[in-house]
């Protein structure tokens, strides 16, 4: 990437002014500063923009997660309004295609009230397109101007891009890792000169027990618990889908995406989306915290098999071209396959739902109808 970065003038001229600067606050600048943060002035998905989501890559993924919804709606007494919420609903493709699917179930889709949490006036302008039939919409700025009542809450790619905060291990404690400016003006990374105080008593073991210059990262838990509490107190569930980990450990995933590939985060901050990975463990004890109940996580791939992709794919394929089949199942390889270009083994899903909510479609828990039974679950066919 070769354009000028006018953010990077702003952040060294904040270096140098202030001192070394926190990952977290470099992560939130090149993503929300006002004016040339990442997600405030540009579509970034897509073949033209910096990368490609799951919505994107096929309508069964929106699909089933409108079944999944429908799912939950019917597991919590069918009530006469329920809160359809997304947080960073993109272009709005995963919401129209879930829609779509939920159409064929009047009694839902008439009670159904669509609530998107979005900063990005560019892609709110794009959504606002792309669900431009729909009724009973409004944009947020936070989950904490939705209105009360039940909710499905749908996450896909949310968590990724919240500031991160990391340290380093040094031989007498953890360091706060920061973004400095080396001798030929350039950023770089570094550390606090000082450890933070009793920082390793709030660590697991399996961090605890890093070698010297290990990273490790964190996100603080406000918008797991904002979630969490919401569908604890007022009925629902959350699927949150994100690429990360299953236990906490060290590691440093911060990274930056632009034009389909890896770039340098410390160069052109503001032009590249940022991001590091999710620690679902970490989330998962948030949201037990709070006294709210957990399912999962699941791998994608297993998720979206258990909700009957495979024989949707199948459906698909049996109604068009052979060109637009091997399309779809291209499609299907790359949400729920492994390997090199295959979201199904690094994506994780997780549910968090009121305490009650024993059995969600798509998660082992006790009593859950597996594998396709949970589409059937729904009392719904989709065109």
């Amino acid at each position: 990437m070769t354009e000028y970065s006018p953010l990077q003038s702003e952040i060294k001229k904040l270096i140098k002014s202030s001192g070394p600067m926190p990952v977290w606050r470099y992560m939130e600048l090149c993503l929300t500063h006002p004016k040339h943060g990442y997600y405030v002035s540009r579509d970034p998905l897509g073949r033209e923009g910096d990368f490609t989501t799951a919505p994107e890559v096929s309508q069964m993924f929106g699909e089933l997660l409108g079944l999944w919804a429908a799912s939950v709606w019917k597991a919590i007494g069918s009530p006469s309004l329920l809160r359809l919420i997304e947080l960073g609903p993109g272009r709005g493709t995963m919401m129209a295609d879930a829609l779509r699917a939920l159409r064929v179930l009047p009694p839902l889709y008439q009670s159904l009230s669509i609530h998107l949490v979005e900063i990005n006036p560019v892609l709110r302008e794009k959504q606002n397109a792309t669900l431009s039939g729909v009724r009973n919409i409004a944009w947020h700025d936070s989950i904490d101007d939705i209105p009360d009542g039940p909710a499905v809450i749908l996450a896909n790619e949310y968590f990724d891009v919240l500031p991160v905060h990391q340290v380093v291990k040094g031989a007498t404690g953890w360091h706060e890792r920061t973004v400095e400016i080396d001798g030929n003006g350039r950023l770089e990374f570094g550390s606090a000169p000082e450890p933070i105080p009793r920082f390793e008593i709030l660590l697991p073991p399996l961090v605890r027990a890093a070698p010297v210059g290990a990273v490790f990262e964190w996100r603080p838990d406000a918008e797991i618990m904002k979630i969490a509490s919401r569908v604890r107190d007022q009925d629902g569930a959350a699927l949150i889908i994100d690429y990360g980990h299953l236990r906490s450990d060290a590691g440093d995933t911060f990274q930056a995406i632009a034009r389909h590939s890896f770039t340098d985060p410390l160069k052109n901050p503001g032009l590249a989306d940022v991001t590091a990975h999710v620690d679902f463990q970490a989330l998962v004890r948030a949201a037990e915290d709070l006294g709210a109940r957990v399912h999962g996580p699941v791998t994608q791939g297993e998720f979206l098999r258990r909700l009957g992709i495979e024989t949707r794919a199948l459906t698909l394929m049996a109604k068009t071209t052979h060109e637009i089949s091997e399309d779809i199942s291209g499609a299907l390889k790359r949400l729920i396959g492994g390997g090199r270009g295959g979201m199904g083994q690094m994506f994780k899903v997780l549910a968090i739902s009121e305490p009650n909510l024993t059995a969600l479609a798509g998660f082992n828990d006790d009593g859950e109808h597996s594998g396709q039974d949970s589409g059937q679950d729904t009392g719904t066919d989709i065109p």
